[in-house]
């Protein structure tokens, strides 16, 4: 039980972190959207190539940094996991539920039926994924998360131990 509580709390932080990046709207997340959409916004003067390559640098480090301290501090701490073997595969299950939620709550359903992510210029340009963008990303994050569940835990491991 105390498994699925964290997993909801953090996928609740991805989600977190996702509205806190578009607050102002969501041409503040235009560097999640396709390079169509991404294009048509620059020609409309939405924004600029620097501006989103700026915002797009600076909410992914902020992401990769929470994300992972929160991770590290779920496994490391409250669940005090000691060996690697234990902090890999809560990682790796953390990771990939992750993942997971993001193709499906994120990408289909809040960005698929929420009329905030409609960028105003770009409406007739196709900005949800189909299910096989989806699947296809999600699989090749799958293997991505397999190495970043071995960074992860051995940062859990060590803080555990200095605990």
């Amino acid at each position: 039980m105390k498994i699925i509580m964290q997993l909801i709390l953090y996928c609740l932080l991805f989600t977190a972190m996702v509205r806190i990046s578009v607050i102002g709207g969501a041409v503040n997340g235009l560097f999640f959207y396709p390079k169509a959409v991404q294009e048509r916004a620059f020609a409309i003067g939405l924004s600029d190539a620097e501006t989103m390559k700026r915002k797009r640098r600076r909410f992914m480090t902020a992401f990769y940094l929470v994300m992972l301290s929160a991770l590290v501090l779920i496994v490391g701490i409250w669940n005090g996991a000691e060996r690697f073997s234990s902090a890999y595969l809560q990682s790796l299950l953390f990771l990939e539920v992750m993942n997971i939620f993001d193709g499906i709550v994120i990408d289909k359903l809040w960005v698929g039926h929420s009329r905030f992510w409609i960028l105003k210029g770009t409406e007739d340009i196709p900005f949800v994924q189909t299910w096989k963008q989806v699947l296809k990303k999600r699989s090749f994050l799958a293997l991505v998360w397999v190495i970043g569940a071995c960074i992860a835990a051995a940062i859990a491991v060590l803080l555990a131990r200095l605990t």
